[in-house]
């Protein structure tokens, strides 16, 4: 038995305005290649398929298509719902869906299913457990503190793997075939990035590797950077297919092959995912970054680079804006982000700290609240305006008082 772990596709997401339709579909097209190519059984995709609950049409076409073209290669699809999934939306086309050898998992209650193999016969058990939100599982207690709804919460999701499990091992029987789950949260020890939003917050952390059942692999998602859970080659996050953060820049992407013989896991190969829209960040004050940019000059570079730049200098960030506008406008690079570093910014957040409002007059109040804002000059300059125009209004009424 052979299967592909991935995630987190988040189709239709929308990155500083700039649509990632061409990404997404050059690697559905290479998913499907790869699918004929290595022969695999099925292809399991861990939740966020959808970056939105109503993702734009062109994300539905996105993955309708691939629904259809995989059907004819005989490999099995089985989606589960993530934290940024709509389980209306998932559900609308799930039905017809099952007649294209594909499964879909939007919520709780789904029950463990026999896996096959392209020859038709069972390959391994499947336990395909979505995205757990609380009230899918928990019942609301009156009176509850903070730590006892954690624990109840943990309790409740340690119960409902422990279930699946459980009547995975009844579905299998006496058969020799692994057993598979799946999940979409964040667990205890993993790397996260900027993109990854928790999901438990106020409640539920992270769930220990620990409290997983014995299955014989666990593929997960949520987490955009590929991992092993607790060093255990069986508990993994595969990671997005596209960098969803600038933070993600420079970063392998891949999903998981996945061979069973026996049943029991036998091997887990990384398979690169090629990159499509080249990002980088640069980082420094003005001549650094201008050097960093020359890299650039001359190069044939299709499609353009996004950029994010990072300004670790104290000038006004519209002034920096403006001068590497100026030196990109002929370079293979698209600017996506000018902003201040963390570092700079925590530094002028603790300078601001230091002065109290009496050393202020209110034009540098909205001067230093503006400066921390990441905007574009266009912006700016109509915020300035608006701000003058309430000032001067204010001052008028204040003389005919």
């Amino acid at each position: 038995m052979r299967i592909l772990h991935t995630s987190d596709w988040h189709l239709g997401q929308n990155f500083y305005s700039k649509s990632r339709a061409a990404e997404h579909e050059a690697f559905l097209n290479w998913l499907l290649e790869t699918a004929q190519s290595q022969q695999v059984d099925a292809i399991l995709v861990a939740g966020d398929i959808f970056d939105t609950g109503s993702p734009p049409s062109y994300a539905r076409e996105l993955y309708n298509r691939f629904v259809v073209n995989l059907q004819q290669t005989g490999c099995h699809l089985v989606i589960v719902a993530g934290n940024h999934d709509s389980v209306a939306t998932l559900n609308e086309s799930r039905e017809i869906l099952a007649f294209l050898n594909t499964t879909v998992v939007a919520s709780a209650g789904h029950a463990p299913q026999l896996l096959n193999k392209r020859d038709g016969t069972p390959g391994a058990v499947l336990c395909p457990i979505p995205f757990l939100r609380p009230r899918d599982v928990v019942q609301s207690q009156a009176g509850l503190s903070g730590q006892e709804k954690q624990q109840h919460l943990l309790q409740a999701i340690t119960d409902y793997y422990a279930q699946q499990y459980t009547d995975a091992c009844g579905l299998r029987g006496d058969a020799p075939l692994p057993i598979i789950a799946t999940g979409h949260l964040t667990t205890v020890g993993a790397s996260k990035s900027d993109a990854v939003r928790d999901i438990y917050i106020g409640t539920l952390d992270a769930f220990p590797a620990q409290n997983f059942p014995p299955a014989d692999y666990i593929a997960l998602g949520h987490i955009h950077r590929a991992q092993m859970i607790g060093g255990c080659e069986h508990i993994r996050y595969c990671g997005s297919p596209i960098s969803l953060s600038f933070d993600e820049t420079g970063k392998q992407k891949s999903v998981h092959l996945v061979s069973f013989d026996a049943g029991k896991l036998s091997s887990v190969e990384t398979l690169p995912v090629p990159v499509t829209q080249p990002l980088a960040v640069l980082k420094g004050d003005l001549t650094a970054i201008t050097a960093q940019l020359e890299q650039w000059r001359g190069r044939e570079q299709s499609p353009p680079v996004w950029l994010d730049i990072e300004i670790t200098t104290d000038g006004y960030l519209h002034d920096v804006q403006r001068k590497i506008q100026t030196i990109t406008e002929d370079l293979p690079v698209d600017v996506l982000l000018v902003r201040r570093s963390r570092e700079q910014r925590e530094k002028i957040l603790l300078s601001a700290q230091r002065e109290t409002l009496s050393e202020l007059n209110v034009e540098e109040v909205f001067e230093r609240r503006l400066a921390q804002e990441e905007i574009d000059d266009g912006r700016r300059t109509r915020l300035n305006e608006l701000f003058t125009h309430a000032l001067h209004a204010l001052n008028d009424e204040d003389e005919r008082a």
